[in-house]
């Protein structure tokens, strides 16, 4: 007589091939994702060495880009306010140029 306990323990063999197959899989996923990580980290240090030699000194990457969004807003701003001033300038050119005329 069979021993219901041992037949449910030993796999089937299709699902264990299917279950063989599905870790191969994710072993090559987990080679390829090591792969892409040390490729990352590669890139990662040569940009932090290309900083260094354009900046001349140890500058936190994190800084810079605070910095510059920082200089962005300033900027936005300047160029507002140039504008307004242009239109500013627009008006009064327009009301010397009626009181001229009107001499």
């Amino acid at each position: 007589m069979s021993d219901p306990v041992a037949d449910e323990v030993r796999p089937d063999g299709a699902a264990f091939d299917a279950l063989e197959h599905a870790i191969d899989e994710v072993l090559d996923r987990l080679a390829w994702l090591h792969e892409r990580a040390a490729l990352a980290e590669e890139k990662g240090e040569d940009l932090q060495n290309l900083l260094h030699r354009f900046t001349g000194a140890e500058v936190d990457p994190a800084q810079m880009i605070a910095r510059l969004r920082k200089l962005e807003v300033e900027n936005a701003d300047l160029l507002s306010r140039l504008e307004q001033g242009r239109a500013t300038v627009d008006r009064l050119l327009a009301k010397i140029k009626f009181l001229e005329g009107q001499q």
